[in-house]
């Protein structure tokens, strides 16, 4: 059985304040100490609601190291509150080796949900939900990320990416170079926030979309990249194709038999072919 105090990861909002939830300002004011990637920035808005609970930072720099010493005061019964900047704790930001090792130790970990950019981006895109995968942030040198893109071109999900004010142009033009021209491309600015643009382009128009749009190039972005057309596996020949490879077999060879096949009947050519083989090899089984 759990034992000790809990860790609550608590979402906050991702630009427009009113969008807390009631149970999380409940918990906020009622834990022994927050957790902040940014203290300063996290005070706005516990100010706004007039709680008042003790802050800690917990940033990518010192978790590691302060991870532990929060661990400990949690297993002797303290509550505590882990929270990002913007969003849900952990979905590309700090809390990972707290969580981990939180779980690891038996404590309670709880989750209050709310805000997540990604989710509010996929739902408002017009792309398919059903499936998706996450990368996070793309790297910062356009070769490492025409390689991501180049491994992920023909993966069938739609592709969800976080990116700044400084490379989003450079990331859109990597995908117009790497993607097919027409595959869709969703780019969210500003999410909740007054600016906030959604807009749909192609793999092609995308740089250019953002150059020549003003304020394009400001604020926080989420790019959404649809999946690829799956691959339908090949369904081999019809029976009318195939009667037609039979009759020409009689009087061809197997290359020009199936030649003849694809132009006559619209068959792939080499489907054709190696149907033509199969025949070929049965009958002569069945003359020997």
């Amino acid at each position: 059985m759990p034992s000790g105090g809990i860790l609550y990861l608590v979402a906050t909002p991702i630009g427009n304040l009113d969008d807390i939830s009631a149970r999380a300002l409940r918990i906020l004011q009622a834990v022994d100490f927050i957790a902040a990637e940014d203290t300063r920035h996290s005070r706005a808005l516990l100010d706004r609601y007039g709680i008042a609970r003790p802050l800690v930072a917990l940033h990518e720099h010192n978790e590691d190291r302060v991870a532990a010493a929060l661990l400990e005061r949690i297993a002797g019964g303290e509550s505590a509150a882990l929270i990002s900047d913007a969003g849900t704790p952990l979905i590309n930001d700090p809390g990972y080796p707290l969580v981990s090792a939180a779980r690891a130790r038996g404590l309670t970990v709880s989750p209050i949900p709310g805000p997540c950019a990604l989710i509010a981006a996929l739902s408002a895109s017009g792309l398919a939900t059903d499936r998706f995968a996450f990368e996070g942030f793309p790297p910062r040198h356009s070769s490492a990320r025409r390689r991501l893109l180049t491994d992920l071109k023909d993966d069938s999900r739609t592709l969800v990416f976080y990116e700044s004010s400084h490379r989003i142009l450079a990331f859109c033009e990597d995908i117009g170079a790497v993607l097919p021209n027409r595959r869709e491309v969703v780019i969210a600015r500003e999410l909740t926030k007054l600016y906030e643009t959604i807009v749909t382009t192609r793999a092609a128009d995308a740089a250019a979309l953002v150059r020549d749009t003003p304020h394009m190039e400001k604020g926080e972005f989420v790019v959404m990249i649809a999946g690829a057309e799956p691959v339908v596996a090949d369904a081999g020949l019809s029976a009318e194709q195939e009667r037609v490879l039979r009759l020409l077999l009689e009087e061809c060879s197997v290359k020009t038999a199936a030649a003849l096949t694809a132009r006559i009947t619209g068959a792939r050519r080499e489907t054709a072919y190696q149907a033509a083989l199969v025949l070929k090899q049965g009958a002569a089984g069945e003359g020997g």
